[in-house]
């Protein structure tokens, strides 16, 4: 979902120039585009279908498992792109952590923040053979800034490489807005199952007793539900961009995964933030320890969260604002083919 949310300025400001976007995604990642923008043309794409582990180990040796799934489904949407490339009349491509978005016929630009990408003893296997997949595409857009302070670390950063990278800055959809404070806490829930609802639970139950106002945002696109809470929480299953940009501009404090995209998005706000990493996945377990080491936010794991570590946060500065513009000179790619 944090790549689709990411696109969601790329896909304005493509608007505003005057271009005409269509989306194609899968499953719930489709459905969000398809609420932020009714009125684009979508078309679906094959799932990769990647699951994760419930206790969340041994996810390196899981995803191996499921590498002639994702092979399958990579080989299946660059024949849709192809036959997309001709029926739509498309000048250019941008694909989001999407492997086969590609095609010679057009110029290609792929996204990512892992030109690393960490799987314990195999990490440099694994960043080898995405930094052979993204030599498929005529650019590779990094969102964040090519020196220092950074958001991605080592993830998004090379010593060596050949790589027509291009550090395009932050990205996020959100604004930061001067609001009168609504909420004490705010649960941004997020990620793969069936890590979000061991996370809901868990938040739900350590969080009980709390004296102050919460709202929880369960990262769900369902219509009905049903759960038993005190009177100071709040709980809905999803929100569209402008109200989830109100409802973390008026909260104190974000508990949030430690998710690139939700990094970018708490870094415009310039927000408070407690991280939970979700179990397995090195990538937030690093962004979670980079950020708790520049005392910006604090981290625990799922199993080890309490109430009581919310008392760290008076040790740790939050993040600083940053700004998140799209430059339409990333455009010129496109221009004329």
């Amino acid at each position: 979902m944090g790549h689709a949310t990411r696109c969601i300025p790329i896909i304005n400001a493509l608007l505003k120039a005057n271009y005409e976007p269509i989306l194609a995604s899968d499953g719930d990642t489709l459905k969000l585009l398809q609420k932020e923008f009714p009125l684009l043309k979508c078309f679906e794409l094959p799932s990769y279908n990647i699951s994760y582990p419930k206790n969340g180990k041994n996810l390196t040796f899981k995803l191996l498992l499921q590498l002639p799934v994702i092979i399958s489904a990579v080989k299946k949407e660059r024949k849709i792109v192809s036959k997309l490339i001709d029926k739509e009349n498309i000048d250019g491509i941008i694909s989001d952590n999407r492997f086969g978005v590609y095609n010679k016929k057009a110029p290609s630009v792929y996204i990512t923040h892992q030109l690393n990408v960490l799987s314990e003893k195999i990490t440099f296997i694994t960043s080898k053979i995405h930094q052979q997949l993204i030599k498929k595409f005529d650019e590779c857009w990094v969102p964040d800034v090519e020196g220092n302070p950074n958001f991605s670390g080592d993830l998004g950063h090379l010593k060596k490489h050949r790589l027509n990278l291009k550090y395009i800055g932050i990205l996020s959809r959100f604004q930061p807005r001067k609001i009168e404070i609504k909420y004490d806490l705010l649960l941004l829930l997020s990620g793969p199952e069936p890590q979000r609802t061991l996370l809901e639970n868990k938040l739900l139950k350590e969080l009980q007793h709390f004296k102050g106002k919460i709202l929880m945002v369960r990262g769900v696109l369902k219509s009905a539900f049903e759960i038993n809470v005190p009177n100071n929480f709040k709980i809905v299953n999803y929100m569209l961009a402008n109200e989830l940009e109100d409802a973390i501009n008026q909260s104190n404090l974000v508990i949030a995964r430690s998710g690139y995209s939700t990094i970018m998005d708490l870094a415009v706000l310039g927000k408070k933030a407690f991280l939970i990493p979700t179990p397995g996945q090195f990538e937030q377990e690093y962004l979670a320890k980079m950020l708790q080491e520049k005392l910006v936010a604090p981290y625990a794991t799922q199993d080890e969260f309490t109430t009581a570590k919310l008392s760290d946060l008076t040790k740790y500065s939050g993040f600083e604002k940053a700004t998140s513009t799209v430059d339409l000179k990333w455009f010129k790619l496109f221009e004329g083919k």
